[in-house]
């Protein structure tokens, strides 16, 4: 659920807090108030394309931040996948916009804006007069079908992708799977040389690691040998630190008879002589086998050279060597054994066909129910938002081709007049019928439990009046009460139904036109749907109208 939203600097706004509640936001004002404003910058929070010409005044940063309520477990999981934090139940989107760039936020932590995008389609669902073409675009009618049917479907459709991955990899096997007799001789001689390349090398994992460290000491052999050296006639000269100790040692025991703490000195020096007599020692037997060895030297180039030269080829270690290997000769297999490897893809190919469709026809027959249920619903609502008959439905035909979504498309067709034939809804539906059935559909959906819990509806109200005006006011009204519904509405009837009203208007400021938002408290509610139906003249009849709204809309409530 929508908490807060905070705009700061972004168009006609100067500054504003503004703080939404559960049931149903009603926001009004007179047009060009900047309602649209309101829900831009809230799009700008959760992700949208952020103009650097929205910003009010230029040389300042522009902000736009939401803060929503966790209150789902499928809310938790998108935010486990994108690995986003959750604090006291709530989850916070920034977007700081400046005349550089535009910082993106979650919680406090810098994301792309693509993932408040994608994190925000849990939380928010905005339908506007854009949301309504998609009633018109076929494509879009399975989306919504399959958001109906929700997770009954989720686990089908996961395994149909599956499937159809499956077989569209084998299927692109095969169709590449044609050479013929002189392509495959070539191709089988270039992969026995390949083959028989690496198998002589005869590789051994880190193989390699060794042969360079010891090609490495070798070839450094007489700076070692130096250097190794001068330790050693350092250590054991007579005028060495091994002979100074020595002589430290002796007076340290001359003076031991007097002092005992002395004796803790005596007992560390000793050790030391001892610690440099071993490595005096171990540094005679490292000289000893340090002796440079060309023999062995140029076996070491030689192997290693090899073994640099196969990298080149093969891969960029021994074991993407080795796995190059294992790879050609399965395909040295193949093409030695062709008409067996082809066969047993035929085969596989088919396997895996049956199985896609197997899995395609089980989705669509659960769509198909969920379908009819969608549609009865629909056509029922639809009846209670004034429509004379009406006669939804969904007719499936199959595709031309497997897609990993299934087999289906799918069409709604609506018939709003008795004993008319159903026809194509982008045929038949004016601005004001989409805009019931979209919300019709949208109320269906809400009811689902794992879905979004906040819908905002912009201009629901278009080309509508009368009857259909409060008709859809109560189903806005009912949606309230399973989602945090927001409508920005120029209808009194449909703004009589708020739990909070809000109201948008403009003011002169320092010469500059600003628009600002606060809620109203019930007298206020009264009065701004009264300025809604009579204008800037407000009578007491008009106001004693709007009163009566309001008395009406709280009854209905109450009785429900």
């Amino acid at each position: 659920m929508l908490l807060d939203l905070h705009v700061k600097n972004l168009a006609l706004i100067e500054e504003e807090e503004i703080h939404f509640g559960g049931g149903l936001n009603i926001l009004t004002g007179e047009t060009g108030a900047g309602k649209s404003i309101i829900l831009g910058a809230l799009g700008i929070a959760l992700g949208k394309k952020a103009s650097r010409e929205i910003l009010r005044r230029p040389e300042e940063d522009g902000l736009a931040e939401a803060v929503f309520a966790v209150t789902s477990p499928a809310q938790r999981q998108v935010l486990a996948e994108l690995e986003i934090p959750v604090y006291d139940d709530q989850v916070i989107f920034s977007r700081r916009i400046s005349s550089g760039r535009t910082i993106s936020k979650i919680n406090g932590e810098t994301m792309p804006a693509q993932t408040l995008k994608r994190a925000g389609e849990a939380f928010l669902d905005v339908y506007g007069q854009n949301e309504q073409q998609t009633l018109l675009k076929k494509s879009r009618h399975l989306a919504l079908l399959d958001a109906f049917a929700g997770e009954e479907l989720d686990g089908l459709k996961g395994d149909l992708s599956l499937a159809y991955q499956t077989y569209a990899d084998l299927k692109k096997e095969a169709d590449s799977a044609s050479l013929d007799l002189s392509a495959r001789l070539r191709e089988i001689s270039f992969l026995e040389h390949e083959v028989e390349e690496i198998r002589e090398a005869e590789l051994a994992i880190g193989e390699d690691l060794n042969l360079e460290a010891e090609y490495r000491k070798m070839k450094y052999a007489s700076k070692i040998t130096e250097e190794l050296d001068r330790v050693r006639h350092l250590l054991s000269d007579e005028s060495a630190c091994g002979d100074l100790i020595a002589q430290a040692i002796h007076s340290l025991r001359q003076a031991e008879d007097y002092d005992s703490k002395i004796g803790d000195y005596l007992s560390a020096l000793m050790d030391v002589e001892s610690l440099i007599s071993d490595v005096s020692g171990e540094i005679d037997s490292h000289l000893e086998d340090a002796a440079f060895d060309e023999e062995r030297f140029y076996e070491l180039e030689q192997r290693l050279d090899l073994i640099n030269d196969l990298k080149a080829k093969y891969g960029r270690s021994i074991e993407e060597i080795l796995a190059a290997l294992e790879d050609k000769q399965k395909e040295l297999f193949k093409l030695q054994d062709y008409d067996r490897y082809q066969e047993e893809l035929k085969k596989r190919l088919k396997r895996a066909e049956e199985a896609y469709l197997d899995l395609a026809r089980q989705v669509s027959a659960r769509r198909k129910q969920a379908a009819k249920k969608l549609c009865a619903r629909v056509s029922e609502a639809l009846l209670s938002l004034n429509f004379l008959s009406a006669n939804f439905q969904m007719r499936f035909t199959e595709t031309s081709s497997y897609t990993a979504g299934g087999i289906d498309e799918a069409e709604f067709y609506i018939s709003t007049n008795p004993g008319e034939e159903a026809r194509p809804l982008s045929q038949v539906a004016s601005g004001g019928e989409l805009s019931r059935i979209m919300l019709v559909i949208k109320t269906e959906l809400a009811a689902r439990e794992d879905l979004v819990d906040s819908l905002i509806f912009d201009e629901v109200d278009a080309g509508i009046s009368g009857k259909t005006a409060q008709a859809v006011a109560r189903k806005l009204r009912r949606l309230g009460r399973e989602v945090q519904v927001i409508c920005i509405t120029h209808l009194p009837l449909i703004a009589a139904e708020a739990d909070r009203h809000f109201l948008i208007e403009k003011s002169l400021q320092a010469g500059r036109t600003v628009s600002g938002i606060r809620q109203l408290d019930e007298e206020e509610t009264v009065r701004e749907l009264a300025r809604m139906i009579s204008g800037d003249v407000i009578s007491e009849s008009v106001l004693e109208n709007a009163r009566q709204m309001r008395d009406a809309a709280a009854k209905e409530k109450r009785d429900q």
